[in-house]
């Protein structure tokens, strides 16, 4: 089963192991190895096996009775007999039946790969959470880095006289916190870390190769809206329970017809010793036909009823999905949008504070004074870049909720 799980996902991702980058690869790992997943596909296998339950024919009947009191005949008395009878649906009857579950069945693997689609999108929603977290850590220990070498700059201008003592003071409180932040960071990455390797149901403690970067993807306006409401597997899925209530309601209206049932009676006759007769004590056999009339019928208005009810149900389902996913759609392209226009803004801040921190740098070298707002600069700086991280991670994390909106596969460049 398993084999035939990955032989689908490569067939999806319509990549090789050769060309997989990072992201992909742990999309195998998770499709081949998550429970849920292979639960959904097993509930595929168990809907096909029910295809043969409605469209064969009912186990023939064979009985035996045995004469307590023989019945007397001309030709002898009758001692036993044997039946053996098969009943037959009404013409097509079986295909309408079998048609239903089989497009049931259908439905049931449009449900896997809508699973799959929802499965990689949880991995990436918990992927990318570990690469912010790596880059804070990184700019916390550059932070830490900076800090130590202002203190022994204060440290220089204070020995020298040129600055108060204070601004060591400072420095310190504020290595401090950097420290403390990147102590709760450290501990934040087990939590990260575990809920990404149990998607893919593997040992908590598996290292996670985080890339060093990401870049926003170049979108075209409106990405993939015109496909949106073609080739999702949640509405392929709604399309194939409406034709198999179709199909059933096809079955209950044959259901409601007669049945015919075919059958031989073979009949054990004693001879009679009291005559010599003609065929004395030959056994009879006697060719049968039976109709079933079937009179009472609030079952079958009742089950084609079920069948029209669950078919308009279906209707309604996939039009609240439709509406519900261009909605999904309009927010999920906000926010990358929004993202970018971040993204935008915090690399223009970043590059306004780090000039201006340059500037606060070397006023106070040459004066010795403005040291706190040396400070409140380079804390201003790791705001943005903190800020950025965030950003290219919600850029990420709303990109691949697109790509499970639009049911798309996942695709990474290397950048």
């Amino acid at each position: 089963m398993k084999f035939v799980i990955n032989i689908i996902i490569l067939m999806i991702l319509g990549v090789t192991a050769g060309q997989t980058q990072t992201l992909d690869d742990y999309f195998r790992t998770a499709a081949e190895n998550n429970p849920g997943l292979q639960a959904k596909y097993l509930e595929f296998e168990a809907a096909v096996q029910k295809v043969p339950q409605v469209s064969t024919l009912p186990d023939p009947t064979f009985s035996f009775g045995y004469f307590i009191s023989p019945v007397e005949t001309r030709v002898g008395p009758q001692r036993a007999k044997f039946s053996l009878t098969q009943m037959f649906p009404w013409f097509g009857t079986l295909k309408a039946q079998g048609d239903a579950v089989a497009l049931m069945a259908e439905a049931k693997y449009q449900s896997f790969l809508d699973a799959r689609n929802q499965l990689f999108y949880r991995v990436a929603a918990a992927y990318y959470p570990l690469y912010e977290l790596s880059q804070w850590k990184k700019i916390e220990q550059e932070n830490i880095d900076i800090l130590q070498s202002y203190k022994t700059i204060a440290n220089s201008k204070f020995k020298n006289g040129s600055a108060p003592m204070v601004d060591v003071l400072r420095v310190d409180i504020m290595l401090e916190d950097a420290k403390t932040s990147l102590s709760i960071l450290e501990e934040k990455e087990k939590p990260l870390r575990t809920t990404f390797n149990k998607l893919l149901n593997r040992d908590e403690n598996e290292v996670v190769v985080i890339r060093d970067s990401l870049a926003p993807d170049s979108l075209p306006d409106h990405f993939r809206k015109d496909s949106l409401l073609t080739g999702n597997p949640m509405l392929d899925a709604l399309d194939l329970k409406i034709k198999a209530s179709e199909a059933r309601e096809v079955a209950a209206q044959k259901q409601g017809l007669p049945k015919v049932g075919v059958g031989l009676d073979y009949v054990l006759v004693g001879e009679r010793t009291d005559m010599d007769l003609t065929d004395n004590g030959k056994n009879v056999l006697m060719p049968m036909v039976s109709l079933s009339i079937p009179i009472f019928r609030k079952k079958y208005d009742a089950a084609e009823k079920e069948a029209q009810l669950m078919r308009d149900s279906y209707v309604l389902q996939k039009s609240e999905l439709e509406n519900s996913l261009l909605s999904n759609y309009e927010m999920a392209w906000f926010q990358i949008q929004q993202q970018k226009q971040l993204l935008s803004l915090y690399e223009q801040q970043i590059q306004t504070s780090q000039q201006s921190l340059n500037l606060l740098l070397t006023s106070y070298g040459n004066s010795g004074k403005e040291f706190e707002e040396v400070l409140r600069m380079q804390q201003q700086l790791l705001k943005y870049e903190k800020m950025k991280a965030t950003a290219e991670v919600q850029f990420q994390v709303a990109l691949a909720k697109l790509n499970y909106i639009t049911a798309k596969k996942y695709e990474h460049e290397n950048r």
